[in-house]
């Protein structure tokens, strides 16, 4: 085998993402084996996975390694074994790792993969060239601190290995020096069908659960098929709690202290509910949040004080003061839930301010105050200048309560109730737009129901570098957790004093505990506290580093970049480098952030595409209903190239340049083609059908890039013609416009002009228009048009407009938005378009128009071109000269939808290459 060189990536942000549907096996490929061990050793899980695989061909092929860890988890090894030789990776500080990956991609080499998927997981791929009749074993590890929520840990361990494997395993121990109370197995692949392949054993300090499924069981869980297991595996457990200051554990100098006292009384609590019900909370997330709201008003208690504010643009407030969670109370609060409707723009300023004015008008001794703020935008009215918003609003509680900030789906600006909650003693937490949103709020609820102590500090005496220990709250059902180190070698014991508020009184628990070490540890895992103190450390570090400026913040990211590179951490700050044999794909993906949309798998129906194993040639292979899109053995392979439409055939090989067309939808892997327009060969409609993948709340593409690398796509045989897109031209002198067909609902390059930084991209809408564009300028405005709503960001601040409100214009330096009825003027610069609402058929969509071509500009995307000229050729009906070209027509009606009235006009149909090369 080739023992070049080749660098593979890491990265820790998050870039591209294909879909996760499983790929189906290939009968070339053995996943002979594959083990996953996870040790639990005070509440800190070390989890490995181990895959080996065959390759049976008689030549090379690519074998791929996908595998789904917890987003909470930092990934510490990955190496792959090859021929007798490891190929280990190591984490880099990100620029020198990126600065490897700009070098290798030169070279056509390849990176490793990490995306999100679903709510708790990321996933990790790569893959690699293995010879004929050769094996590789892929072990991937990380690790994570398991957090205690509603009184369990939750381990989540998942499993896809892609085919049924005769030897698979999962072996969890579980080590807790205070004893384990309960433990639970439950997720997918603990149903009836699997239930007897797991077993549990349990001893005083001890658990063991292992699962060894058959390859005939590995085919029967409610997630699973032919292709064999594909779900998680849940173990929940809680420990023993003898002593009430809490547990002290220490060991190889570091120590951990947990604290979760129970024989503490609740407080009584103050609560205010901030709900957005602006226009964007339209539908379903609406009805979950009133849904949630009157579930949660069931679950107070009588002493409980209570607020409800619902806002847009003004404020409602349902009673002015707080009051006590009596029947009466809750019943009229419920009465007013269920009047909660969607409206407006959104005023998360003086929203958030009136609940810490209601908290403070009304304070009541001996009580826990807490405000939650439920958002699904960004502040479109009243200050919307963000930073200003997180000042007013840390400056009004002045560390009193805490804020909890939750982000209803992707629209909202995560970053920002991040920070605002932070700032303020508080978390956000995304909720997600699903069938259970209104569970998930509830949920959350729940975690922060009964509060037993406020103001809690922890100090110690004889130790150092220490993790956060300074508490607002502790809830009922939570833990807090404190890892520091024992400076000086020769202490013998450890002083402990925790300082706390219950019910207004002062309340201290102190102990003092031997500083010896624990010597019931595995030997692998005997720097387990040492490698918990610096996961713990990072973490916090990296969230401080959101309300740090400069220089703490500088200093904090140092100290969470040399922990990272010192315990080989793949965070935000590192990427880890792994060298392996040479080959010739480029690939590139990061690790997620919270902020950011995970991957979504495509709707039943449309497309996706994985990598498979290939031989020689690169190959995507489409998941789609059967005979979607006609019969065609897989793995035949088809390439485009502008102007050979008519070669193509199932099978055959041509290219697709990129350059057109944008995100495909689904995460952020992009299929850019430029040129994909009406021609008679029905395989281009088929291929056409292949890759339409975008759904309505697809993200629109922020950015194109004209020089990547050509892209191959899997061709199908010839099926129904794929919608079409008529975009007219207007001709100098002539009576008829041109008019050119772009075939796929996709999201499309309108306009751009580089010179000055200025791009539009549409997200089209089915067969009608575009259900979202989105322009660029400059570096720092964005402007975002929907169907309901338009909102201008310039970096700073926000502006929003509504379709149908009184006619609104906007002006800054260059920049002039003019809302009409149904259309919206914009003028960035020298560049002037319309963007028209247009409702047809029951069905709204947008559509953009340049009324007038501005000069000196050269002008690139599907709207780019000016007028053009053409001339009919004598006795001819059916062909036109264009640019000195004779070009075959035809005559069309087609509905103009660049004006109001949308008239119906004639023109010429050309094909697309015609008038745009």
């Amino acid at each position: 085998m080739d023992r070049a060189a080749f660098t593979l990536i890491l990265l820790g942000y998050f870039l591209i993402s294909v879909s996760s549907a499983p790929v189906k096996k290939t009968e070339n490929v053995d996943v002979y084996s594959f083990h996953i061990n996870s040790t639990v050793t005070s509440r800190y899980a070390t989890t490995t996975i181990t895959s080996r695989v065959a390759n049976k061909l008689n030549e090379s092929q690519e074998i791929l390694f996908e595998v789904k860890i917890p987003k909470n988890a930092f990934i510490s090894k990955f190496r792959m074994i090859i021929d007798g030789t490891s190929y280990d990776g190591v984490v880099k500080e990100k620029a020198e790792a990126q600065q490897q990956y700009t070098q290798a991609v030169s070279r056509g080499q390849s990176a490793g993969l990490i995306k999100s998927v679903g709510r708790t997981l990321e996933e990790f791929k790569t893959s690699v060239a293995v010879a004929a009749f050769s094996k590789v074993t892929f072990e991937l590890t990380y690790e994570e601190l398991l957090k205690r929520r509603l009184g369990k840990y939750k381990l989540l361990i998942n499993a896809q290995p892609m085919q049924t494997v005769t030897d698979f395993k999962i072996d969890v121990h579980i080590h807790e020096k205070t004893g384990i109370s309960v433990l639970e197995v439950k997720g997918d692949l603990s149903s009836d069908d699997l239930t007897n392949a797991i077993k549990t054993t349990r001893a005083d300090k001890d658990a063991w659960v292992t699962f060894y499924p058959t390859r005939a069981q590995q085919t029967k869980c409610k997630t699973c098929d032919e292709n064999g297991l594909n779900g998680d595996l849940l173990i929940t457990y809680d420990v023993e709690r003898h002593n009430p200051n809490g547990e002290m554990m220490v060991s190889k100098g570091y120590f951990l202290h947990s604290f979760a006292p129970t024989d503490v009384s609740r407080i009584a609590k103050n609560v205010v509910f901030i709900i957005d019900q602006s226009g964007s909370m339209h539908g379903r997330k609406m009805e979950q949040t009133r849904l949630a709201l009157l579930k949660i008003l069931n679950d107070l208690s009588e002493d409980d004080h209570f607020g409800l504010i619902t806002f847009d643009s003004r404020i409602d407030l349902w009673k002015r003061e707080l009051l006590k969670a009596t029947a009466a109370n809750l019943e009229d609060a419920k009465a007013f839930v269920k009047r909660i409707t969607d409206r407006g723009a959104t005023d998360i300023n003086a929203a958030v301010l009136e609940g810490v004015n209601m908290i403070n008008r009304h304070p009541r001794e001996g009580t826990a105050s807490i405000l939650i703020l439920l958002t699904d935008g960004d502040p479109t009215s009243g200050e919307t200048n963000k930073e200003k918003i997180i000042g007013n609003v840390k400056e009004a509680i002045g560390s009193k309560f805490p804020l909890y900030c939750l982000g209803f789906g992707y629209d909202v600006n995560f970053d920002f109730l991040t920070k605002m909650s932070l700032g303020n003693n508080g978390v956000a937490r995304r909720i997600y737009e699903d069938s259970d949103a209104d569970l998930q709020l509830q949920g959350f609820f729940d975690e922060v129901a009964v509060p037993l102590l406020t103001d809690i500090q922890l100090n110690y005496i004889g130790v150092s570098n220490l993790t956060q220990t300074s508490f607002n709250l502790y809830f009922n059902g939570s833990e807090i957790l404190v890892s520091g180190q024992i400076t000086d070698n020769s202490v013998e014991s450890v002083t402990t004093e925790i300082i706390a508020i219950s019910k207004g009184s002062k309340v201290t628990y102190r102990d003092t505990v031997t500083a010896k070490d624990v010597t019931d540890v595995q030997p692998e895992h005997e720097h387990f506290l040492e490698r918990l103190w610096a996961y713990l450390t990072v973490k916090q570090l990296l969230d401080r580093l959101v309300l740090l400026k400069d220089p703490e913040k500088e200093t904090a990211k140092n100290e969470a970049l040399n922990l990272s590179l010192k315990y080989q951490f793949v965070t935000s700050l590192t990427s880890m480098v792994v060298t392996k044999p040479q080959e010739d794909q480029a690939e590139v993906a990061d690790k997620p952030k919270e902020a950011e949309a995970p991957h979504r798998p495509p709707p039943q129906g449309q497309s996706s595409f994985m990598s498979i194993a290939r031989t020689g040639v690169k190959q995507f292979y489409p998941q789609t209903n059967p005979g979607l899109y006609g019969q065609m053995p897989p793995g035949s392979v088809g390439h485009m190239r502008p102007g050979l439409y008519g070669q193509m055939r199932p099978g055959s090989v041509g290219h697709m340049r990129p350059a057109l067309y944008g995100q495909s939808g689904y995460g952020r892997f992009s299929l850019l083609g430029s040129v994909l327009a009406h021609n008679p060969d029905p395989t281009i409609y088929s291929l056409a059908r292949l890759l339409n993948t975008p759904s309505d709340d697809t993200e629109v593409s922020s950015s194109f890039d004209s020089d990547l690398p050509e892209i191959t796509l899997l061709s199908v045989a010839p099926t129904q013609s794929a919608p079409a897109f008529r975009f007219l031209i207007p001709a100098d002198g002539q009576h008829k416009p041109l008019c050119f067909e772009v075939a796929l609902p996709y999201n499309l390059k309108l306009l751009q002009d580089s010179s000055s930084g200025f791009s539009m991209n549409g997200s089209v809408a089915s067969n009608n228009g575009f259900h979202q564009i989105i322009i660029h300028y400059k570096t720092n405005h964005q402007l975002t048009i929907n169907t309901y709503s338009i909102s201008y960001h310039d970096g700073q601040d926000n502006v929003q407009f509504l379709w149908g409100q009184e006619p609104t214009q906007h002006a800054q330096e260059g920049i002039y938005l003019i809302l009409r009825d149904n259309a919206f003027d914009v003028t960035m610069g020298n560049i002037s378009v319309v963007i028209l609402l247009h409702k047809k058929n029951g069905k709204v969509f947008l559509w953009p128009a340049i009324w007038q071509q501005p000069k000196g500009v050269t002008l690139s995307g599907i709207l780019g071109k000016g007028n053009i000229s053409y001339a009919e050729i004598q006795g001819s009906t059916s062909t036109l000269k264009i640019m000195d070209k004779e070009v075959m027509v035809s005559l069309a009606d087609v509905t103009d939808y660049r004006f109001p009235s949308a008239p119906v006009v004639q023109c010429w149909v050309v094909p697309f290459e015609a008038v745009m090369n």
